[in-house]
């Protein structure tokens, strides 16, 4: 469902974005498992306010837009499902952590290798299961 309620998104920002869920997630998984929540923070802007509210969003759009490498437009629906599963799994990890499982790297290294993907090759796994979420209950 794409949504016209929220300003789109510019695609190499988002790709910013996720370069930073990896730069914390690999942090977390080197020693600084501290810093997930900081994920949590930013997935809830992202995912429920819109990434037009989100102050590292807007820094990133902001500094792209004026060296002229911001990509292109993108509509925000999907971007917001990625951030509200990273919102989940950041917080599955929190929670994890502080219980003092060793379970909370699993949900970490998953954030790793997805946000590598969006990052490296744009390719967000979140957005084609939303895409394929919505085709296959339209049809």
């Amino acid at each position: 469902m794409l949504r016209f309620d929220v300003p789109p998104v510019w695609s190499n920002a988002v790709r910013v974005d996720a370069l930073l869920t990896f730069a914390i997630s690999a942090a977390a998984l080197l020693g600084f498992p501290y810093l997930v929540p900081v994920l949590s923070v930013m997935s809830l802007v992202r995912g429920f306010l819109g990434h037009h509210r989100c102050p590292s969003h807007r820094l990133y759009a902001g500094l792209l837009q004026k060296l002229g490498m911001a990509g292109k437009q993108e509509n925000a629906g999907a971007k917001m499902f990625a951030n509200k599963l990273l919102l989940i799994a950041s917080t599955i990890a929190t929670v994890l952590y502080l219980a003092g499982s060793g379970m909370w790297v699993l949900p970490v290294s998953a954030l790793l290798v997805f946000s590598f993907l969006e990052s490296l090759f744009s390719f967000c796994v979140a957005c084609w299961a939303y895409t394929l979420w919505y085709r296959l209950r339209g049809a």
